[in-house]
């Protein structure tokens, strides 16, 4: 009964498609309409990918600093490191260059050498001021050389902050409005004012200008993704256009394969504005996706069509074959690929969240377009000619064909014998893989950002923030001088830690404030001692109101206190241990009954989140292969069919993760997508084989070898094109800036070239070792569906 269901379904399935196609190319068309109305919803994302759910207590500690004290992320830094900088001329044209930083309503405050404020004691009215350092531009180079020893010799405070007393490199610290940091306005602002300015300063100067800081890195980035989104889809259309034409022969079918992907291409630009979701860097992958999973489909349903002509020369009976034969084949490929991607789902992880969502639904939309819109474009052609049907007989096609019967039929130990080392040696190289969960590891490393990035690294120890909250459960409690004393313990005991920076906090401000009380001697930047503490103390007090000089580090209550250190671009087990060695440190230095103490900043968050990633995607991946192995349970209704379907699939996941071990390829949030992307593909071409396989079961009475080659050769030439399309489809990829989307092309190439030859040789291998015992009448007599007809070879081939 369920034969019948099935086969009826698709017959009346294709009849309606081709009774009615006017009606459904104006639908079709109508839907494309209004998707494209979409597109001016499309936003482009301003923040860093946050990996963790909104609810997971590392997001909540974030959150919490974030309410406190504000966004975080809103620096960047200007430096130079070039001694010509202290030529007279040079200098005031560098000190102009921070006034006219400063003059933007996107910067909120700049700390340079322009506006540098020195603190000094008013005794007569017994508080600290601010006294600009150098008032005007400077006349004389005996003025400057003056101000430049005392930045370098009598400034400790600004020591790492805004100068490198070994290197002698000065910086600017830009402070952007924290409103408009995470928005649109802060790339406009960045690559449209505050890039020119800088070019323009280093065009006049001959000065080279090191650049860096989170909102200036976020701008570029998503400028790159931007242009790279462009590239994708031409490079992938240029390549699977190439590879269909070659295969094909044909103008009219690469033409027609070309629409229906672009129109796809379309509605997942619509999707993603009906949905609201950004454009990051994984949801701006789905449009080339969309083209390298459309053409698969584009390939069976042309190619079935052709053979189908080639046999009997009727078009209309042709084109209804089409649907009918491939179309349930077809759309069950397109549901363990949507599948794969669906297992997103269930992270957590906002942003693979959306990813899984839109791509899962255009890959169910793209087998429609293909279903529908192919066998109405050819209805009203005329049918193909010879000359486009003589691929299907080409020599070498011939050849690679028999290449794979005769290793499938004389040399299955050898086979075996090479999977077998396949596994071990694999086995060994995934106990070698790493964990990494570094912000800038997946950074464009050819950008002149990133070379900045290490420069930064070198003269100030990184640009990572990582924040520490001191709670001192009581009010006030921060400016408790036994408070401040631990809190400068904890600051050097970070000090030890060659991967962060010095760090700064409301100490450096209570010991300039000394230093500042003893009339700017530097050899009394120090923390007061008990007899000093009230006098000095009762300036800064005094102090307060007018130069808020406690603001940034001290929250509104004078509870909580906070400490700001940068760290180098690390790798997660490394970052780990630093986490762990401060938090280590904070609980002698800070007991737990009186002091509480977080750890934050986007570098631990994003660490944290990788941690997240990998755990929860491994569970997906597990959740995929169940769902794949309920699939195949309904299909074929036997335990060990799933079983002898999962081997050839499984095995290229593990012949990757074993490569990733052996080549230091770590495993990180783009490259942990692989597996699912590659199992929910690769399992297609499984599907496309024991389909055929059950059908050349009934048609030649159970023979098992006979039915096993004669899958081999019927689905092979197909499954070999759509191998080929999405090895070079996905290595348009390797084209990418970003490290992350590079590994994540060339990892899903090698995994599907695998799986290709994995699927055509071990799988046929397997049913003919095994057959007594798993491929038998009894075990694929009764499916629940019938991904192919059983009418398909038997009665209509004999009419």
């Amino acid at each position: 009964m369920a034969k019948k269901l099935t086969s009826g379904f698709w017959g009346t399935t294709a009849r309606i498609i081709l009774r009615t196609r006017v009606i459904i190319l104006l639908i079709l068309f109508g839907i494309t309409l209004a998707l494209s109305t979409q597109w001016k919803n499309i936003r482009f994302t301003n923040t860093e990918a946050n990996l963790l759910p909104d609810h997971h207590p590392v997001n909540v500690a974030y959150n919490n600093f974030l309410s406190i004290f504000g966004e975080e992320g809103n620096v960047m830094v200007i430096a130079i490191k070039d001694s010509a900088i202290f030529d007279l001329e040079n200098f005031n044209k560098w000190n102009k260059l921070n006034k006219q930083i400063q003059a933007e309503p996107e910067v909120d405050l700049i700390l340079s050498t322009d506006n540098l404020q020195t603190l000094e004691k008013n005794t007569q009215k017994q508080k600290f001021e601010l006294t600009p350092l150098i008032q005007g531009k400077l006349t004389s180079q005996q003025q400057l050389d003056s101000i430049k020893d005392e930045i370098f010799h009598k400034l400790p405070f600004y020591e790492s902050v805004l100068y490198n007393k070994e290197t002698q490199t000065i910086r600017s610290v830009i402070y952007m409005d924290k409103e408009i940091v995470n928005t649109a306005v802060r790339k406009n602002f960045v690559l449209n004012n505050f890039v020119p300015l800088i070019k323009d300063f280093e065009a006049d100067t001959g000065i080279d200008v090191k650049v860096s800081g989170m909102p200036y890195i976020r701008s570029l980035n998503a400028d790159i993704i931007i242009g790279e989104i462009g590239m994708f889809i031409g490079a992938t259309l240029i390549v699977t256009s190439l590879i269909f034409f070659l295969f094909f022969r044909s103008y009219r079918a690469t033409f027609i394969s070309m629409i229906v992907v672009m129109i796809g291409v379309m509605w997942a630009f619509g999707v993603l504005g009906l949905l609201g979701y950004e454009i990051t860097i994984l949801t701006a992958l789905i449009p080339p996706l969309i083209i390298v999973i459309g053409i698969p489909n584009c390939i069976f349903l042309i190619n079935k069509y052709q053979q189908e002509v080639q046999k009997h020369g009727n078009q209309a009976k042709s084109l209804q074959r089409v649907i009918s034969k491939v179309g349930n084949a077809t759309l069950m490929t397109n549901l363990t690929t949507a599948g794969g991607f669906a297992t997103f789902i269930i992270t957590e992880s906002t942003l693979l969240k959306e990813f899984g969502i839109v791509a899962s639904i255009n890959i169910v939309a793209i087998f429609i377009l293909s279903i529908l819109i192919i066998p109405i474009v050819y209805s009203f052609m005329y049918p193909p000619k010879y000359k486009h049907l003589k691929h299907l007989n080409k020599r070498w096609i011939g050849k690679f064909v028999k290449w794979m019967e005769g290793t499938v039929r004389h040399r299955r130990i050898t086979v075996f014998t090479i999977v077998i080392i396949a596994i071990i040696m694999s086995i060994i190289g995934i106990y070698q893989i790493r964990i990494s969960g570094s912000l800038l590891e997946d950074m464009p490393q050819d950008a002149s950002f990133f070379d900045d990035i290490k420069f930064y690294e070198k003269e100030f120890d990184g640009i990572l923030p990582v924040e520490i909250m001191v709670d001192t459960k009581r009010k006030n409690g921060v400016m408790n001088l036994s408070t401040l004393r631990r809190v400068d313990e904890l600051e050097t005991l970070i000090k030890e830690v060659p991967e962060l920076s010095a760090p700064i906090s409301v100490t450096s401000l209570v010991k300039y404030s000394k230093q500042a009380y003893y009339n700017g001697n530097p050899n009394y930047y120090q923390l007061p001692n008990n007899q000093e503490r009230a006098f000095i103390l009762s300036y800064a007090k005094s102090s307060t109101n007018d130069t808020n000089l406690l603001n940034s580090f001290v929250d509104s209550t004078g509870q909580i206190a906070r400490i700001t250190t940068f760290m180098k671009d690390i790798g997660t087990e490394k970052m780990e241990e630093i986490k762990a060695d401060i938090e280590k440190k904070a609980a002698k230095v800070l007991p737990e009954d009186r002091y509480e103490v977080t750890l934050t900043g986007k570098a631990l968050v994003f660490m944290q989140g990788t941690k997240y990633l990998v755990k929860n995607l491994i569970t997906s991946l597990g959740f995929a292969i169940f769902l794949i192995s309920l699939l195949m349970a309904y299909l074929f209704r036997s335990f060990r069919m799933i079983i002898i379907s999962l081997i050839p699939n499984i095995l290229p996941l593990l012949i990757t993760a074993g490569m990733m071990g052996f080549l230091g390829i770590p495993i990180k949030p783009s490259t942990i997508l692989v597996f699912s992307v590659a199992f929910g593909i690769s399992v297609d071409d499984t599907i496309h084989f024991l389909a055929k396989y059950r059908q050349e079961l009934i048609k030649n009475n159970w023979k098992i070898r006979k039915s096993v080659y004669g899958a081999l050769r019927d689905s092979g030439i197909s499954m070999f094109y759509t191998s080929v399309v999405l090895f070079f489809g996905f290595s348009v990829f390797m084209l990418s800036s970003f490290g992350g989307t590079k590994a994540l092309g060339g990892l899903v190439s090698f995994t599907l070239f695998v799986a290709m030859l994995s699927n055509l040789v071990v799988l046929p291998s397997l049913l003919l070792a095994l057959e007594r015992n798993i491929a038998n009448k009894k075990t694929l007599k009764k499916p629940s569906i019938n991904v192919l007809s059983k009418n398909s070879e038997t009665k209509e081939d004999n009419e």
